[in-house]
């Protein structure tokens, strides 16, 4: 797929975990906005317990404590429901490749299949149209754009911030198309 193709249809998603390792460490929240005709039609976010005791550089970035997770579900009972909400959509995620490392691992541990759906990642989107933003990252586009933030490093958060970053390099990519024609 080409990653300027633009959608209409798709799932955004995002992870927060326990690390930057898929093999070693945990998802602690699984997060998906699910898009119709560019316009969000529901929203899934767990909470995963990983059975044991976070990092607190972890908490401190995510805001997500030990006792907000201790009566959460563990991954092998959320991770199904989440693969059920996403389907067959295209994913659409910032910096998506880290997510989908984790939920294919994950998947392939717990459930014994990849997940293998069709991807679209809006840091290499904003990278091919050379946006202007001083970097890449999610935050920094959010504020290129003026998109308001919530609590970033959240998964709902993360995921609604992206749509409407996705949106704005759809408009990016059609005014470039106008320059050239």
């Amino acid at each position: 797929m080409n990653e300027i193709d633009f959608h209409n249809d798709y799932t955004v998603i995002d992870i927060e975990t326990t690390g930057l390792n898929s093999t070693l460490d945990n998802i602690i929240e699984l997060s998906a906005i699910k898009v119709r005709n560019n316009q969000i039609v529901s929203t899934f976010s767990k909470l995963i317990n990983p059975n044991k005791k976070l990092n607190p550089f972890i908490s401190n970035l995510t805001g997500i404590t030990d006792t907000m997770l201790k009566q959460a579900d563990t991954i092998s009972k959320v991770l199904p429901q989440f693969l059920d909400f996403v389907g067959k959509d295209i994913i659409l995620g910032h910096n998506v490749q880290f997510d989908i490392k984790f939920i294919n691992q994950k998947s392939i541990e717990h459930l014994n299949k990849p997940f293998e759906n069709e991807k679209i990642d809006t840091l290499r989107i904003s990278r091919k149209l050379k946006i202007k933003s001083g970097n890449h990252k999610l935050k920094t586009l959010a504020d290129f754009y003026n998109i308001s933030q919530g609590r970033m490093h959240r998964g709902l958060e993360d995921c609604r911030i992206t749509f409407e970053v996705y949106k704005h390099l759809k408009e990016n990519s059609i005014e470039k198309i106008k320059e050239i024609v």
